[in-house]
Formats: structure tokens, C-alpha cells, sequence
């Protein structure tokens, strides 16, 4: 078997990351002329009739896809997920008060870091010990918490939740990298926020769900753009939004819906998980470093056995269109990234290479 050179690619990239082509195409001519009005999107008034519709259509696809309950607002704010670290605690937490989080990896340990500057921070688990291999279980949640924060998918470290924890506690969750990718349980979650840039859309806005009962508690000031209430009042159209990243956010969610929702990706997910994860494990060259429990769908991670090797595998799968490839530069090895617009042939593409790979050099 050989490698055989070809133009088309496959992106498995970390992020920004793989969108459905289908949304490329819309959003290009969105750019040039949208809806035929003769205007790009760029250059249109986020107050204009065109513009409020798309913003009305985004928050709607939100909540029938999640299937949001009416105490749920929907927001779309800038600044990235970063900056939900210290929004979330300035927001939620008077400083007497405490939370409970678990850290997971690099991003858990950024939150843990700027919620220490509001409340109480009480770190429950962690899998720092073991670089982050594995996703805590079984840790008890003080009662007294206001919310118990998790990241529920770890790009780095290639480590994913997939048993939310018993508590009667509110449930705060990063799903920067696995929000839209499977069905969660809503009703068990005080707040979920995520960065497009991984299942969502382009980089740029970050989506923040956030229960009605969480807000309103706290004593200090809170700048007004950074209050949640602030944003829940004008529609997430209180200063002037990130109007491409939220359109190409609703062109996204719309694919989603049409593809059938939250079932039909978990499906998907699970079927491009399954066929690497097996690869990794058959082929005697290469090994998984993450616990098999907590394999991330979203992010596989891996090494070769001989790592002066790894040169030479990634030369091969620049040859196959493979890119995006190499793993975090905290880590090193590989990380094959599959978001939802990722196709299985994408991921046999993969396998394949590793096969011929295998034939060469074992």
C-alpha cells in the first residue's frame, strides 16, 4: 500500500476549527451580498431588520436544539470563554460565598485560577497528579456550594465527561469543545458557556446559557457590561455584536437541526470515535494517553511508540491531506480533533495512513 498525493484536506484541527462546507458557501456570499439586498453583512447595521432576524433566529435555534426550558436565557457575548473565568464568579458569587471546581486540565486550571479573585474556590478533584489522563469520579460536592464548575471536554490532554456527577448542587460547565456534539441533561445545569470556535462557528463570540435563578444574588458592583442582566434585557444587543461569528454561529445550528439534532451528532460522534480508538489500539506503533473511560470523542490523543518517527508520520499525512495533526505543544505527540462537520471519511483517511504507516515501519 501506498500513499497516494491529493489536494483535498482533511481538517483535524483543534480550533478554529472544521465547519460543514454548506455553511463556507452561505457565509461567503453573506459577505458580499446578503439576502440580496446588495449589502455585505459586514457592512450592515446590527439594528437593521436583516440583522435582528438572524440574531432572533440564532437564540431560537439555541433553545430548540438544547430544548431550553423558559427559565433559560441565551446570550451572545464577546471576549471568548476566557473570559466566563472570572464573569462567572463576579456574577455568582458574593465573597463569603464558595464553589465547588474540578480540575481537569489546562483550561479548568485557568477558571480555578480567576475565581479565586471573587468567593470561596474549593478545588474537589483533580487529575493533575496523573498529567491529566483521567476525569475525577466519585468525589463528594459540599452541599454549601453555589455551584459546582466542570469543563467537560479537555482538548489538550484528550479526556471528556461522560457521567455528569449526583448533586443536588447547580451545575456550571465550560463545553467550549463538545457543546451541540450530544444531549445533556438541562435541567441539571445552572450555566453552560462556550467559544464557537470548536462545534459552533468562526472564533469570536461565546455563547452563555445561564438559568434565571442563578443571577441576582450578589452584593457588589458589577461593571455593566460585564453583568449577565445587562446583556438578558437588550437581547445580546446592548453594544454592537459580533455580527459575522453569530451568523455564521446560526448558519451552523442550522445544519445541526437539519442533520437531526443532538441525537443524530452523538451518533455521528461515536461512529468517527469508535474507528480511531480501535486503530489506535490495533496497531502495535501507536498508543492512546489518555484512560480508555475518558476518551474524548472530540479529541483523540495519541503517540507513537518510536517517537523518531513522528517526523516521518507526519510527512505522510501531509501527503494524504491530513492536517492539524500535531499534538498541543504543552504535550506533544498527536490529537486528532473531530468536531461535528468532521466526516467519517475524514477519519478513515486517517486510519488508513496509520495502516500503510504500519506496513513501512513495523
Amino acid at each position: 500500500m501506498t500513499i497516494t498525493a491529493t489536494n483535498t484536506k482533511h481538517n483535524f484541527s483543534a480550533g478554529p476549527a472544521i465547519l460543514p462546507k454548506e455553511v463556507f458557501t452561505e457565509a461567503a456570499q453573506a459577505c458580499v451580498d446578503f439576502n440580496g439586498t446588495g449589502l455585505s453583512l459586514l457592512e450592515m447595521s446590527h439594528r437593521g431588520a436583516d440583522f435582528v432576524a438572524v440574531m432572533d433566529e440564532a437564540l431560537a435555534l439555541v433553545r430548540e436544539i438544547l430544548e431550553l426550558p423558559d427559565n433559560y436565557h441565551v446570550l451572545f457575548v464577546g471576549g471568548g470563554a476566557s473570559s466566563q473565568f472570572y464573569n462567572i464568579p463576579m456574577n455568582l458569587l458574593n465573597d463569603a460565598d464558595m464553589a465547588a471546581y474540578v480540575n481537569t486540565g489546562t483550561w479548568a486550571s485557568n477558571a480555578i485560577k480567576e475565581a479565586k479573585a471573587f468567593g470561596q474556590i474549593e478545588v474537589v478533584a483533580s487529575s493533575e497528579s496523573d498529567q491529566f489522563r483521567h476525569v475525577p469520579k466519585g468525589y463528594p460536592v459540599p452541599a454549601d456550594a453555589k455551584y459546582l464548575h466542570l469543563t467537560s471536554n479537555n482538548t489538550i490532554y484528550g479526556t471528556q465527561l461522560f457521567d455528569w456527577p449526583e448533586t443536588k448542587v447547580p451545575l456550571v460547565c465550560d463545553m467550549s469543545s463538545d457543546i451541540f456534539s450530544r444531549p445533556v441533561p438541562i435541567e441539571r445545569f445552572g450555566m453552560i458557556y462556550a467559544g464557537a470556535q470548536k462545534n459552533m462557528g468562526p472564533a469570536g463570540v461565546t455563547l452563555v446559557i445561564v438559568r434565571d435563578d442563578m443571577l441576582g444574588h450578589v452584593k457588589r458592583h458589577i461593571p455593566t457590561m460585564l453583568d449577565y442582566r445587562t446583556h438578558i434585557k437588550k437581547g445580546s444587543m446592548y453594544n454592537t455584536p459580533p455580527v459575522f461569528p453569530i451568523y455564521v454561529s446560526m448558519l451552523t445550528m442550522r445544519w445541526v437541526r437539519d442533520q437531526g439534532g443532538l441525537d443524530a451528532m452523538e451518533a455521528r460522534n461515536f461512529a468517527k470515535a469508535q474507528a480511531l480508538y480501535a486503530e489506535i489500539d490495533r496497531n502495535p506503533l501507536f498508543k492512546g494517553t489518555t484512560a480508555v473511560d475518558d476518551r474524548s470523542w472530540m479529541n483523540a490523543t495519541f503517540v507513537l511508540e518510536d517517537d523518531t518517527l513522528n517526523e516521518a508520520f507526519l510527512t505522510d499525512c501531509k501527503a494524504a491531506g491530513i492536517v492539524g495533526l500535531k499534538g498541543h505543544r504543552s504535550v506533544g505527540g498527536f490529537r486528532a480533533s473531530m468536531y461535528n462537520a468532521l466526516d467519517l471519511a475524514s477519519v478513515q483517511a486517517l486510519v488508513d495512513v496509520m495502516q500503510i504507516f504500519e506496513k513501512k515501519h513495523g
